[in-house]
């Protein structure tokens, strides 16, 4: 405690505190909430081994917040901005003697989230959020914005790391899974048309959140969506990341590690829902291009996580962490079921688009 304390006083922002406890159920960072006669805030340490370029990382998350607290200055939107603050050298983080990096952002008062989807509402708001999202920043410079994680969603980077894998089998594993390798290599070529899209130039590059989960929209008391959270992977990509990826964990029915894949499929009515919503907010800053491969977007998303479980099971589990020695294939076996729900779904979807 003591050492938080000291972190938190290099904020000049925040002032008279009385308690830091732990907050929210995060992975990756390390999260608190700080109580103080003025108010609340939230304290996190970055984790710099998954986010190597902190500095960069920060002056995405600096310019994406103002840009979007200016959009919607005088609106009158419930939409808010949980923005950072400044140090004391007048940075946005301060350095802890191991190191670490430290920030400091505004708490969003009144609000809460969920972890799961549990009902078509639901799942129109987290939609109409992030399409809001999209639309508020469709005319930012996006070439202002670093890759926090180079290649996050590269489907020729993550082909590579699988082949890689297949060749090496340092597990010893290779043999067992022939079944998933070839329903990888019977997909791998469609996959590769968002990424190809983008090359090409027909598709945009556009201001993407990349980890568009129900849980990164906060919702007031009166069940409005109020902020999207959780920017540390904003950076330039296509748009069909944030969609296909928020498909993917929106719609699934059953748990991502669910052994019984007969629970596995794609709800169609929360993909009409999640979609109806997105589109109320996007659907005139899309071009037709972007807008045709929505639907797919969602399979290829799903194929490049299912594609990663399985290439860290090939790997002997060195990414992820695992509970029991097949977590991992497990986990992309359940990716792979899904996909195969939307295969047989593909119609409704592009209809519903």
């Amino acid at each position: 405690m003591e050492n938080l304390i000291k972190i938190i006083n290099r904020f000049p922002g925040v002032k008279n505190v009385n308690s830091i406890t732990p907050f929210g159920s995060g992975h990756i960072n390390d999260t608190y909430k700080v109580e103080t006669a003025g108010g609340r805030f939230i304290l996190q340490r970055v984790n710099h081994r998954i986010f190597k370029n902190v500095e960069g990382l920060t002056g995405n998350i600096v310019k994406v917040t103002q840009y979007i607290s200016g959009k919607l200055a005088g609106t009158g939107s419930v939409m808010q901005v949980a923005g950072l603050l400044k140090s004391d050298s007048g940075k946005y983080f301060v350095n802890d003697d191991e190191g670490n990096y430290w920030r400091v952002m505004n708490f969003i008062e009144g609000s809460k989230s969920y972890d799961l989807v549990e009902n078509d509402e639901i799942a129109f708001k987290g939609g109409k959020a992030y399409g809001h999202f999209v639309k508020l920043l469709s005319g930012f410079p996006v070439e202002t914005l670093v890759e926090t994680i180079p290649d996050f969603h590269n489907i020729d980077f993550r082909m590579d790391n699988f082949n890689n894998a297949l060749k090496a089998d340092v597990a010893g594993r290779v043999e067992g899974v022939r079944g998933e390798i070839d329903f990888v290599e019977k997909r791998a070529e469609e996959m590769r048309k968002i990424l190809q899209l983008g090359q090409t130039g027909e598709i945009p590059l556009r201001v993407t959140h990349n980890d568009t989960k129900i849980n990164n929209v906060l919702f007031n008391d009166a069940g409005e969506a109020i902020c999207v959270i959780d920017l540390d992977t904003v950076m330039p990509g296509y748009i069909h990341y944030d969609f296909g990826d928020a498909i993917r964990t929106f719609t699934n029915t059953a748990n991502e590690d669910e052994k019984d894949l007969s629970r596995v499929s794609m709800n169609i009515e929360y993909y009409k829902a999640f979609t109806k919503g997105f589109l109320s907010e996007t659907r005139q800053v899309l071009t037709e291009t972007e807008l045709k491969y929505l639907p797919f977007s969602a399979r290829v998303m799903t194929f490049i996580i299912g594609l990663r479980f399985l290439t860290d099971y090939l790997d002997g589990d060195v990414y992820y962490k695992t509970k029991y020695p097949e977590h991992n294939l497990t986990r992309a076996r359940v990716q792979f079921r899904l996909i195969e729900s939307m295969e047989e779904q593909s119609e409704a979807m592009e209809g519903i688009v």
